[in-house]
């Protein structure tokens, strides 16, 4: 899976896989070397309307799960992790 195109990653859309692009990042390897919070810290940088839900996604889809299956907990220290 990890050298898949990012856009093969569950949870993303055509928009987010444009953003995560933009942000020089191509594939899922390259989100996992670097983790979704920088990830989606370089996104926010190019794109400042990114959600917190583009974050819940990236988390997600590397366990191979649905964003909606995070726990309130798990949103929470990634919310912090993310200021």
């Amino acid at each position: 899976m990890a050298e898949l195109p990012i856009e093969s990653l569950r949870n993303l859309g055509p928009k987010s896989g444009q953003w995560l692009r933009e942000a020089g990042i191509t594939t899922i390897a390259e989100l996992e070397r670097l983790g979704p919070v920088v990830v989606y810290r370089l996104v926010k940088q190019h794109q400042p309307k990114a959600s917190l839900n583009l974050l819940w996604a990236m988390v997600a889809g590397l366990k191979g799960r649905d964003w909606r299956e995070l726990s309130e907990a798990t949103k929470e220290r990634l919310r912090k992790d993310a200021r």
